[in-house]
């Protein structure tokens, strides 16, 4: 069924028409301003997103470091970057609690305080895996999850028709960040060590992201945040909810694990930096192009691209990466696959569930995360290890990579279950 007709004029003639379903967003209110403040909004989580994704991503250029100065083996050092993320996973249901108890902008300060402060404290712990754990995983960790749930569903209250680039370009920032932090927390620790480079990025990220998150404004207020169990009797959510899941596992591994494949290539570690810069660039295109996508071909549609794109870069090209120019190609392709899946995982909740429903149903559904972001990482360098680490050259790190890639073809197989059951049409949109 198509859309009246007043409705597709006013859209670009090159869309496909969603189809007017129960599940798809016709339950949602009709007076969304579409713009307004809502770009104000999208500006300020972009800029949350900088940081959070920006530190979360350049976490390999430190634990290159850290490695070389025999602090612990890259597996375990991998488990602090894993134990930032995993919270966003973690702590969803909770932090939906907190939004609905304090309001979006008052958790926002708190996240930055977290993040940032975190990020200080974390300056005298070098010497300390177990105080890094704490202070560069958990505390940051409750932050950056926070922030996830606040930059995540805030936009579905602004933009409907507008809601894949809306999101495209707040997760974008997170790729954005995650290219810039990287060459300068390289250029930091060459220059002040561990101990200053943490102390500046987290003064740094105080001071943008306090300002930000004060100038956060919800339109609604927020349901209870509770688990839905009526969600799990949908098939659509299940493989929604086991697809994200796995997805998971694969996603840090590229940004954990480019600096230290560099190296086995001989390349130096400034290269190495840039080509970890590229790939979250990349991602930053990925993230506003799939986001963007999701506006055209639709949600679903799109995350699947993006998860098969994630696959075809470590099934294919990473595997046979032996000099520095297939090696950059795969960096390039993987980010931006990598950076399509969180631009589009947003929209798609919306797309199924309707913008009121969204923030139960995303937290419900990042829950499922939690496994693949705590040990996705830290398995490619167990997996790594067994094969003879990286001195054992670019063979070793082959084993690790099939698994990366396997895991995320699996999750793009489930999703594509969820748009056979939406609409058995792979022309139509979804």
């Amino acid at each position: 069924m198509s859309r009246p007709q007043a409705e597709s004029i006013e859209l670009a003639p090159r869309r496909l028409d969603p189809p007017v379903t129960r599940n798809t967003a016709n339950h949602e209110h009709d007076d969304l301003p579409e713009g307004g403040y809502g770009w104000v909004i999208v500006a300020c989580c972009s800029a949350i997103t900088f940081f959070c994704g920006g530190l979360l991503y350049s976490w390999g250029v430190i634990q290159v470091r850290l490695t070389e100065s025999g602090l612990a083996k890259p597996s375990s050092l991998a488990f602090i970057g894993s134990a930032a993320t995993c919270f966003i996973a973690v702590g969803a249901l909770a932090n939906a609690r907190i939004l609905r108890a304090i309001g979006t902008r008052n958790a926002a300060v708190v996240a930055s305080l977290l993040y940032g402060g975190g990020q200080v404290i974390s300056s005298w712990c070098t010497t300390s895996f177990a105080g890094l754990l704490i202070t560069n995983g958990i505390i940051p960790g409750i932050g950056v999850g926070i922030f996830f749930l606040c930059c995540g569903s805030l936009p579905a209250q602004y933009f409907k028709r507008r809601r894949g680039l809306a999101n495209g370009i707040v997760v974008g920032g997170g790729g954005l960040g995650g290219g810039v932090m990287s060459v300068t927390m390289n250029y930091l620790l060459d220059r002040v060590g561990v101990a200053w480079t943490f102390r500046i990025i987290g003064l740094t990220t105080l001071a943008v992201t306090l300002p930000a998150s004060l100038m956060l404004k919800e339109r609604t207020r927020r349901g209870t945040a509770h688990i839905e169990w009526s969600f799990f009797r949908d098939p659509k959510f299940v493989l929604l909810f086991l697809g994200g899941g796995i997805a998971t596992f694969p996603t840090l591994v590229p940004a954990f694990f480019i600096p230290q494949y560099a190296t086995s290539l001989g390349i130096s570690t400034s290269t190495a930096a840039l080509i970890l810069a590229g790939f979250n660039i990349s991602s930053f295109f990925g993230r506003v192009g799939f986001g963007t996508l999701c506006d055209y071909i639709g949600p679903v549609s799109s995350l699947i691209l993006a998860l098969v794109t994630s696959a075809v870069s470590m099934l294919a090209i990473w595997p046979v990466s032996e000099s520095i120019g297939p090696f950059i190609l795969f960096s390039i392709i993987s980010g931006a696959g990598n950076g399509g899946f969180f631009s589009t995982i947003p929209s798609a909740v919306g797309h199924i569930y309707g913008g009121h429903r969204v923030p139960i149903a995303l937290a419900m559904i990042v829950t499922a995360w939690s496994a693949g972001y705590f040990l996705g990482a830290p398995i490619a360098g167990w997996i790594l290890e067994k094969y003879g680490g990286s001195a054992a050259g670019t063979q070793a790190f082959r084993p690790a990579m099939y698994y990366a890639g396997t895991m995320s073809l699996g999750s793009a197989g489930l999703i594509f279950g969820v748009r056979q059951i939406l609409t058995p049409n792979i022309l139509s949109y979804a």
